[in-house]
């Protein structure tokens, strides 16, 4: 059963590293969704992070400022792309923490979901 570390559960942003073909980490901020264990990250099918974790979904997550400055330690994961039907349950962890995220022009054109685990 995956669990999400306390230092991650319940904070507002949180780093994503996701690892390019010759090894190195790109962190991003990102909001994220937290049930059952796991995380959901909404994107773009366009975005390098998606890219890089169709390659390789070895992860790697800490709390983070808005800006990206890691706040805290960082945690090892694994990431999978969510098929289509599972895109509504992770967006409504989402909506539920962030207001701001139910702004439908905002984010039309997110059409990517990630879940995020922790075994």
């Amino acid at each position: 059963m995956s669990t999400i570390p306390a230092e991650i559960h319940g904070q507002k942003y949180m780093s994503l590293k996701t690892f390019r073909k010759n090894g190195m980490g790109i962190p991003t901020p990102v909001w994220f969704g937290e049930e059952n264990g796991k995380l959901y990250v909404m994107t773009r099918s366009d975005m390098g992070k998606t890219k890089r974790i169709r390659n390789k979904p070895q992860v790697k997550v800490a709390p983070c400022t808005i800006r990206g400055k890691v706040t805290g330690p960082e945690f090892a994961a694994s990431a999978r792309i969510l098929p289509p039907e599972k895109h509504a349950h992770a967006r409504q962890t989402i909506n539920r923490k962030y207001w701001l995220a139910r702004v439908p022009l905002i984010w039309m054109r997110t059409d990517t979901y990630f879940e995020i685990s922790f075994d």
